[in-house]
């Protein structure tokens, strides 16, 4: 079970936790309104880039396995945004103050880059078969992107239940932040970075194995020849 992020239920005056509502409390849900989370995802497209050597790819990547060519490679960053404003009031008289934030949330990726190694011409079945290799890490990218937000969406909800947020005077802003910059900002990163797992399910050895004979070992035949131009 994944844990939610949160402030140290001490630091939030848990006024809602009240079967009546306190003259603070009626003033805050009355007069604020609920709390919103808005959260979007953003595809920007992806490009194909027939620059790179399969040497340059290999070393791009990092990580590939020994003595493993790395023929092509499918490359972004995810980027995570979080802006957050809200509507306060303030009760000097007991001390505290409440919040109804509203939270934008913006889950992205910067443009795909579908590498396939220069050896490679456009149009051979070695192409074709390293592209189609590719395409499958491409599509990993796009199908993940909706259901990381769905999730994230859903613990939005569930920690902010649209009700105003509570705090001593002065605190509610602060705590509001440093929950988000901290506690939310780490969930969410790793909420995208989930999907590098199924990355490297995909770079399995069954499948180096497999792209090493396809195309009557035309993949192997490429590699050798250039790997000669090389000395």
């Amino acid at each position: 079970m994944r844990l939610l992020p949160a402030l140290l239920l001490s630091c939030w005056i848990p006024h809602a936790a009240a079967q009546a509502r306190t003259e603070l409390q009626a003033r805050c849900e009355d007069t604020l309104g609920s709390t919103v989370s808005v959260l979007a995802s953003r595809q920007q497209g992806y490009r194909l880039d027939h620059s790179r050597s399969y040497h340059d790819l290999t070393r791009m990547k990092g990580s590939a396995r020994r003595n493993a060519y790395v023929l092509g490679l499918t490359h972004t960053e995810s980027r995570v945004s979080i802006k957050v404003e809200g509507k306060m009031l303030s009760d000097p008289a007991t001390g505290y103050e409440c919040i109804a934030p509203r939270v934008e949330v913006l889950l992205s990726y910067l443009p795909i880059v579908v590498y396939v190694g220069r050896e490679f011409p456009a149009g051979s079945c070695a192409y074709q078969e390293v592209l189609a290799h590719e395409m499958r890490h491409l599509n990993t990218y796009l199908d993940y992107l909706p259901k990381a937000e769905a999730r994230v969406r859903a613990a939005l909800a569930q920690r902010f239940q649209s009700k105003p947020l509570y705090a001593r005077l002065g605190q509610a802003q602060t705590l509001l932040q440093r929950e988000l910059d901290t506690g939310w900002m780490s969930y969410i990163k790793s909420e995208m970075a989930r999907v590098e797992t199924l990355q490297a399910a995909i770079d399995s050895p069954q499948e180096y194995a497999r792209l090493g004979k396809v195309c009557a070992g035309e993949v192997q035949s490429l590699i050798k020849e250039a790997r000669r131009s090389k000395t």
